[in-house]
């Protein structure tokens, strides 16, 4: 069986109190989440040899969020196309609504990073979120981790009916807005990130070539969403 090794960053007992207070259940292997809560920049957790962070628990748990999600849709919306699904589960694990919710439940203020400070892009906050449900999952399994996540996130910190009625194509919003004033809008790539399954595009929006807002995320068309809702907070009254 392989052995970690751990770095110590807090007192295993602190981060056992802070999992049983965040989702309500103690850990059995406080190892895999001391991993979900590293971010690359600093790394804590040694597997023979090397050094481990939380990007491989994210992209597990971004899997088994999403089929999670698809399965609560599937059952919660029984007369609805495959389109409006397909919809509404981008809208429930999208990342800036992770991010968001890594913020709201105090995930934060557990993650470990570099030099003690926060990366500039909040991406890290939902990244780390989807690696602590990957370490759920290895820690207790498929079932119980879609427990937590029904009963623990989504009902708790989801309105999924308030989020049916919400129109979050904050594009066509910013497109509709430059057609009505007669301005002219662009969106362009500023920057590709990182690379293979972690490749991000950093994508700048321009009206009347005069940059309005950024937007960072793992396709081109999240990234301008990301800069569209900026840019529509900026601009538009809701």
């Amino acid at each position: 069986m392989l052995k970690f090794i751990i770095v110590p960053f807090k007192k295993d007992k602190i981060l056992y109190t802070a999992i049983k207070n965040l989702l309500g259940f103690y850990p059995r292997n406080i190892y895999l989440y001391k991993v979900a809560l590293s971010h690359k920049s600093a790394p804590q957790i040694w597997l023979k040899g090397q050094q481990v962070n939380n990007e491989r628990l994210e992209y597990l748990g971004d899997a088994v969020l999403s089929s999670v999600v698809a399965d609560y849709l599937y059952k919660k919306f029984p007369y609805q196309n495959e389109g409006f699904l397909t919809e509404m589960r981008s809208r429930l694990v999208s990342r800036s609504r992770f991010n968001k919710l890594s913020l709201k439940m105090g995930l934060n203020k557990l993650i470990f990073q570099g030099n003690g400070s926060y990366s500039s892009s909040k991406s890290i906050f939902g990244d780390t979120f989807e690696a602590l449900i990957g370490a759920i999952y290895l820690d207790r399994g498929y079932n119980f981790t879609k427990k937590i996540i029904i009963r623990r996130i989504i009902d708790v910190h989801l309105d999924v009916d308030e989020i049916e009625k919400t129109d979050t194509n904050y594009k066509s919003r910013i497109l509709e807005y430059a057609q009505r004033e007669k301005r002219q809008l662009e969106f362009k790539i500023l920057q590709e990130l990182g690379e293979g399954h972690r490749k991000q595009y950093l994508v700048e929006l321009l009206i009347d070539n005069e940059p309005v807002a950024r937007g960072q995320d793992f396709s081109i068309k999240a990234a301008e969403q990301v800069a569209a809702e900026k840019a529509c907070e900026e601009l538009l009254d809701d």
